[in-house]
């Protein structure tokens, strides 16, 4: 045996066969290891919060093993005033989840792991078969650095498993239902949301706090009809926005709490605070929940910047999209029940505010005008307010005052 192997080294071209042979299994094996080495692992931790917010649940938009792109939308931490959304860094394929769908979250915390490229992208390198035998192939090009800092090894998994795990988690959380035997009645329970229930305490809180009381008034919406028919056009051609009512009573709050500056201030312990600035909470729904995104300096904008400011905050409510910040303090908060028709109601107040105002439909009713029966455009408005700071006669003057204004905005540029 020894003699034959011998023999065999001596024949021509065999050293050169060899040579290729070891190079070219070299390469491969080169080629294989960058191959791996760039399939690395990214982990992924959860953005900063604002300082009001300390944690939060996370809600999965996708499971292990799904491909991913960069800036995708991979997770939703559920928080108590809003949906902070967690983003993919890279294109890949998700690897593991580390926290359990619906689990506490905080800041920085590591919740997912993504492969970075594709199964496709991975399998694209060339086999040693394409390789010339007669001639070397070219030395492969190192991987950049910039691609090695940024990213992190997977050293556990063998550098033979190419292939994902094929096992799906859920991406939402389930629903559990009971199924009676008729197959006619059910009923389904469901975990509330973080948003939801910081909701419900918030409210119940403000009626175990606060000393609520309701005052009603009605507004002869005519002048203000008038208004927007004859100048909704011209506004919208200079603004590039239509004109609404919510600026108009915006604005009508902002003159009655200069007027009756206690419904702006708040109890802080034995102290009662006043402000000089108007900052109003807009009550938007949204089909997570109620969310009051908030409109700074009101007494300082112009029709215009309110309107425009409304509509930005509304389009990011609906979408979730809001930042915490956008919700941030708030003086008083304004919300508007006529969108969904109702005829009145009395509004909780937004803690720690110390009143709210109710803008309910605008219905034709027959009403007393100069000893006549006439029909008009009526509008129920309706004030909470805590009792403990703002006493009756503060808060029927603040309502007469906006419905002084609305009735008739001359007075507002008159200053009467």
């Amino acid at each position: 045996m020894g003699f034959l192997m011998e023999r065999a080294i001596e024949l021509p071209g065999a050293e050169s066969f060899c040579s290729t042979a070891a190079l070219s299994l070299n390469l491969t094996c080169r080629r294989f290891h960058l191959n791996y080495h760039f399939r690395a692992l990214r982990v992924v931790s959860v953005p900063p919060f604002a300082e009001s917010i300390t944690e939060g649940d996370i809600v999965w938009k996708k499971a292990v093993g799904d491909h991913v792109n960069p800036d995708e939308v991979v997770a939703e931490i559920e928080t108590d005033k809003t949906s902070v959304p967690v983003h993919a860094p890279c294109a890949g394929i998700i690897k593991e989840l580390l926290v359990d769908d619906g689990g506490k979250v905080v800041a920085g915390q590591e919740v997912l792991k993504i492969e970075e490229g594709t199964v496709a992208a991975a399998a694209a390198a060339p086999s040693a078969s394409t390789t010339s035998s007669s001639s070397p192939p070219p030395s492969p090009s190192p991987p950049k650095a910039s691609m090695v800092e940024t990213t992190v090894a997977d050293k556990k998994e063998s550098p033979t498993s190419l292939q994902p795990p094929a096992t799906k988690v859920p991406t939402q959380t389930k629903l559990t239902q009971a199924v009676p035997s008729t197959g006619e009645r059910g009923e389904q329970r469901v975990k509330m949301s973080r948003m939801r229930l910081r909701i419900a305490q918030r409210l119940k809180d403000a009626q175990n706090t606060c000393a609520m009381l309701t005052t009603f008034n009605e507004i002869d919406m005519t002048n203000m009809i008038e208004l927007r028919r004859r100048y909704k056009d011209a506004f919208e051609k200079r603004h590039g926005i239509k004109l609404g009512i919510m600026s108009t009573f915006a604005k009508a709050s902002a003159v009655a709490l200069q007027d009756q500056p206690v419904v702006n201030a708040v109890i802080d312990g034995g102290d009662i605070i006043y402000r000089d600035y108007i900052d109003i909470s807009i009550a938007v729904a949204t089909p997570k929940g109620l969310v009051v995104p908030v409109l700074h300096n009101v007494e300082k904008m112009s029709y215009y910047d309110i309107e425009h400011e409304i509509i930005e905050l509304g389009k990011r409510a609906r979408d979730g999209t809001l930042a915490v910040e956008d919700m941030d303090g708030g003086t008083f908060t304004i919300s508007n029940g006529g969108v969904y028709g109702s005829l009145f109601g009395t509004p909780i107040i937004n803690p720690p505010q110390s009143a709210i105002l109710g803008m309910y439909g605008v219905f034709d009713r027959p009403v007393a005008k100069d000893g006549q029966v006439v029909v008009r455009p009526m509008m129920y408005v309706a004030l909470t307010y805590d009792h403990r700071l703002i006493d009756g006669r503060e808060a029927v003057t603040f309502l007469r005052k906006i419905k002084q204004f609305v009735e008739d905005p001359r007075t507002f540029f008159l200053q009467i």
